[in-house]
């Protein structure tokens, strides 16, 4: 199995740490949030993986060389226009599409700066089982951007914020309205289906494929552990639980 860890974002959130580095390479208890990830990965028996770059890429392929890539085969996929997480994957497909026709084996795609003990094995069995062009990590709790779900766990639209319209891509008689943990299992059909070009947000695809029909689901996720290190108090909040042990690194 392989998988991508989307890393090229400014990470403008989490200055003046980010004045001289990429978000990749800020610490978490003295870990930088890429090797956290790709130690998560590793664990999970994934060696093959991709990263995008762009704030500071040099930097994150010099930390990968003097490191020797962890032991894993890592490409790096640079970006000199930041592509958001749709024009980023749909730049790094060639890694998933390579050595196969019709590759069917799933791959995982991560966001550096989110940790989490949600059970990667349980993720994509799920997906699996349910024959998902894509499985998305949710869970019910507090955001601006929701997305929405029928009772089968199917995407149907999403919201911006508690209060906002709904877009409704796909009717359901009743929906929920879930938070997503930036971690997707996908079937590599999805890179034939990506009908966008340059910079796009992968969740906007997802929207159109649900809404013709394909299969993009929700693993709930509300019972793991989850925190997004957007914030300095994040990165405060995330090493007061590592070092309590309410997740590894």
């Amino acid at each position: 199995m392989k998988a991508m860890v989307l890393a090229a974002g400014l990470g403008t959130r989490l200055r003046p740490l980010t004045d001289d580095r990429p978000k990749a390479l800020v610490e978490v208890g003295g870990r930088t949030l890429l090797e956290i990830t790709l130690a998560r990965l590793r664990a999970f028996g994934i060696h093959d993986v991709i990263v995008n770059v762009h704030h500071f890429a040099d930097k994150v392929i010099t930390f990968l060389k003097e490191r020797e890539n962890f032991g894993m085969r890592i490409e790096v996929s640079c970006e000199d226009v930041l592509l958001d997480t749709g024009g980023g994957l749909k730049k790094a497909g060639w890694f998933f599409l390579e050595h196969s026709d019709v590759p069917t084996e799933p791959f995982l795609l991560h966001n550096v700066d989110v940790v989490s003990t949600i059970d990667l094995q349980r993720m994509v069995q799920f997906h699996k089982d349910n024959q998902a062009l894509t499985t998305l990590a949710m869970q019910q709790r507090e955001t601006s951007r929701y997305l929405l779900f029928d009772d089968q766990l199917q995407l149907c639209g999403r919201r911006i914020g508690r209060e906002a319209k709904p877009e409704i891509v796909r009717a359901a008689p009743t929906t929920e309205a879930l938070a997503f943990s930036g971690i997707h299992v996908i079937s590599p059909r999805l890179l034939t289906l990506m009908k966008e070009e340059g910079v796009f947000s992968i969740i906007d695809s997802y929207l159109r494929l649900a809404g013709s029909g394909e299969k993009i689901i929700a693993f709930r996720a509300d019972d793991y552990y989850w925190c997004d290190l957007g914030k300095p108090a994040d990165l405060q909040q995330a090493a007061h639980d590592l070092e309590q042990g309410v997740f590894s690194a």
